[in-house]
């Protein structure tokens, strides 16, 4: 089963992981970083497939995609 890691104080909130995931894995927590964004969750983590959309179009590659 993949497994998605995401690098909270790297994350700035820019979504374009979360708009890009065909599954909807991701969604924009609570929580918010020292840089004070609100930065991304694996909120659906079950439903990766392990395509890595996600971490292709960070473009702060806060995001780590393990299979």
């Amino acid at each position: 089963m993949p497994k998605v890691e995401i690098r909270s104080e790297s994350c700035k909130a820019c979504e374009y992981c979360v708009v890009t995931c065909p599954n909807k894995v991701l969604a924009i927590g609570e929580a918010n970083n020292s840089k004070g964004y609100h930065y991304v969750v694996p909120a659906n983590p079950d439903a990766c497939i392990g395509c890595k959309l996600c971490a292709i179009v960070c473009p702060d590659a806060a995001i780590e995609v393990y299979k």
